[in-house]
């Protein structure tokens, strides 16, 4: 695998030489904590927030993110949202505070447009609320990372039908300032190896181009055929992060949030092969 990529810009842009006092004050790019700039961008409208701690619905995604996770402030702020002894998903993530308990840990891949050929897929129809019984379906039989009850109402979600049954899925997630992920990408394992991936990913980049953002992506960092295939679509690998499942300190009288066994048993979105255990990023 070729080193990462720290890009500072998005799609195929040209680079410019940074000017000469651009290292007196570097600021911190969205992508380097991308669940915190949603949660505090254009998801706002979602965010369970308190100080400098935030997280999506447990029925929309269930990560929760920190301002800074360097930051104690941060902690105790997450800590005080979610409660005590409950399960989180949390990421990037370096190092844990003590009382903290790391439940599952995994490392995660993040790719960006440089050269995708973005386009509209004719054949494929938006999907709403209305059909998220059958998305639920295509995602239990083909497990492309997490898709809840709500996750519909991220973005825009693309699907193309079989005689009026839905086979193949993309659609929007994170969406911060300027860039919004790519998520949920799979094909039903009857109809792999028709191109229908592919065309929803160039599809649904093209929607998010057309309103002047750059699209991105997550895979798990060991699924090289995920990978693989999204640096053939045009995508560069930028960077490599530690995602974490933590229970938080303290004993509750009933336990809630993410299950352990279901926070990292996850598939990465690559629309094609076989299914297998991962952390999705």
């Amino acid at each position: 695998m070729d080193q990462p990529t720290d890009l500072r810009g998005g799609g195929a842009l040209p680079v410019t030489a940074p000017h000469p006092l651009a290292n007196a004050v570097t600021a911190p790019h969205p992508l380097d904590n991308a669940v915190w700039a949603a949660l505090t961008g254009p998801h706002a409208h979602l965010a369970e927030r308190l100080g400098r701690a935030a997280r999506y619905p447990a029925d929309v995604y269930a990560f929760a993110a920190l301002a800074d996770p360097a930051d104690p402030a941060a902690w105790a702020d997450l800590h005080a949202l979610a409660g005590p002894g409950t399960t989180v998903r949390v990421k990037p993530v370096d190092d844990v505070p003590d009382g903290w308990e790391v439940v599952g840990a995994g490392r995660g891949v993040q790719l960006v447009d440089t050269a995708l050929r973005a386009e509209p897929a004719p054949e494929a129809v938006r999907l709403g609320p209305a059909d998220v019984p059958e998305i639920l379906d295509l995602v239990a039989r083909t497990r492309p990372g997490p898709f809840l009850a709500r996750t519909v109402e991220l973005g825009t979600y693309l699907g193309i039908r079989h005689h009026g049954r839905l086979v193949a899925l993309a659609g929007e997630r994170l969406r911060l300032p300027g860039w919004t992920e790519i998520s949920a990408v799979c094909t039903d394992p009857e109809h792999r190896g028709r191109g229908l991936a592919t065309r929803l990913v160039r599809a649904v980049a093209a929607g998010i181009r057309a309103r002047g953002d750059v699209p991105f992506l997550h895979a798990a960092a060991d699924n090289t055929p995920a990978i693989r295939l999204y640096r053939s679509l045009g995508f560069t690998l930028r960077r490599s992060s530690r995602i974490v499942v933590l229970r938080t300190p303290g004993t509750p009288s009933s336990r809630t949030g993410v299950a352990p066994h279901d926070a990292l048993s996850e598939v990465a979105p690559d629309g094609s092969g076989a299914p297998r255990t991962e952390v999705t990023a």
